[in-house]
């Protein structure tokens, strides 16, 4: 349809299929409707808005594998800071959909038939085996208009908004009759590819059919499935091992002071587990170390490890004081499968002659759950973390 501005003289020309009762001049904002003769006459003039990069008529974009043209736009406001736009779709075969931007999110939607009339405002509406909540209702007011209209966009509605995020079901009310329009939030990302084009509008607030980024549902069951994968796994592979004990024996610190220990040689089976090492000397006012070597006989790979015993008592001001230990425990971690030996070097402090051993013990333990634990925790504390972001989330949302 070409349409010639009797203003600005500006001709616009789209291939519209609708039967075109209002035309408001995107060039300079005069609005025609038809009259009883068929003729398009002189009805408003709407003061030029430039609203948050909003899109133009003619553009196109490309939904649910089809070209879309936007014939119509309409700017509507229900108090002096909210504002959206309202963005009327057509494809080659006369089909329509509607594309609602607000602060930068968008909605795709389309009409659709909803017998229950909800005039009267109910908290809650039931579509497609959901439940959506009332999310407002208003009487918005139109601020700007461009393109072709099939109806009186001056007329006086009624807005009523329900949402189950990503879903939105919208209703107009004009006087008793309802049209009722079903959408879903789309992202910005997909507008970008649908209209070819990075510049468009910013994003400023939470959309009100917006998702939030983590579906704290899906999350939980993904976790526990995790979880019991994790404690399957770790039963499965260790439900044949029990603890091996592969070193127990006291060194002589005097036929070690130029050579070093080495154990007889063990082999271990199963999936990795910390060896336990216990060392103990009978140290008094004085310190003993050793130093350790696991060695893997088939790839040399070595891990060092070094502990000091050290204990010391005394008694001073009155008081009796101990520091220390004649004993020490530690552990070398990940210990897999493999054949090994140990390489241990004793020392001793050279003025302590009444100690004259060290005691030396080394146990691959049982597997250890401490990892699983250590997951879970992780897991449940992520999870809450979560949650109380989405709350915020959606506390945010109807705040708006």
């Amino acid at each position: 349809m070409d349409f010639p501005c009797f203003h600005c003289n500006t001709e616009t020309k789209l291939d519209v299929k609708i039967d075109v009762s209002f035309f408001a001049c995107p060039s300079c904002g005069t609005l025609y409707s038809k009259n009883n003769n068929n003729e398009f006459t002189f009805k408003d003039r709407f003061k030029k808005e430039i609203y948050n990069n909003a899109f133009s008529v003619g553009q196109k974009a490309d939904f649910k594998n089809e070209t879309y043209t936007i014939i119509g736009l309409l700017i509507k406001r229900f108090d002096a800071v909210t504002r959206w736009a309202e963005y009327v779709l057509q494809n080659e075969k006369g089909e329509f959909l509607y594309l609602s931007e607000s602060s930068g999110n968008f909605i795709l939607l389309e009409q659709i038939e909803f017998e229950k009339k909800v005039g009267n405002h109910p908290l809650t509406i039931d579509y497609l085996d959901k439940t959506f909540d009332r999310y407002d209702y208003t009487y918005p007011k139109l601020d700007y208009a461009s393109g072709y209209f099939d109806y009186n966009i001056l007329d006086k509605i009624e807005l009523i908004e329900y949402i189950n995020p990503p879903y939105i079901v919208s209703f107009e009310k004009f006087g008793k009759e309802q049209t009722a329009f079903y959408g879903k939030h789309i992202s910005r990302s997909a507008i970008k590819s649908a209209f070819k084009s990075s510049a468009i509008p910013s994003k400023s607030e939470i959309g009100m059919a917006q998702p939030f980024p983590i579906n704290v549902r899906n999350l939980v069951m993904i976790f526990c499935s995790v979880a019991i994968l994790i404690l399957v796994s770790h039963w499965f592979l260790n439900k044949d091992r029990t603890q091996q004990e592969v070193l127990n024996t006291s060194i002589p610190f005097e036929n070690y002071t130029s050579k070093d220990f080495v154990s007889p040689s063990f082999e271990l089976k199963g999936s990795s587990a910390p060896l336990q090492i216990s060392v103990s000397s009978n140290v008094n006012n004085s310190w003993a170390n050793v130093q350790i070597a696991l060695v893997n006989e088939k790839t040399n790979e070595e891990v060092y490890a070094s502990k000091d015993i050290e204990y010391y008592h005394g008694y001073t001001d009155g008081e009796s004081w101990t520091e220390g230990s004649t004993a020490e425990d530690f552990n070398i971690c990940g210990v897999g499968a493999g054949k090994y030996h140990l390489t241990i070097t004793p020392l001793k402090a050279a003025e302590d002659y009444s100690n004259s051993l060290i005691n030396i013990s080394a146990t691959w333990n049982k597997p250890s759950l401490r990892n699983f634990y250590m997951t879970l925790i992780f897991m449940v504390v992520f999870v809450i973390i979560v949650y109380y972001i989405s709350k915020y989330f959606e506390e945010k949302r109807w705040s708006e």
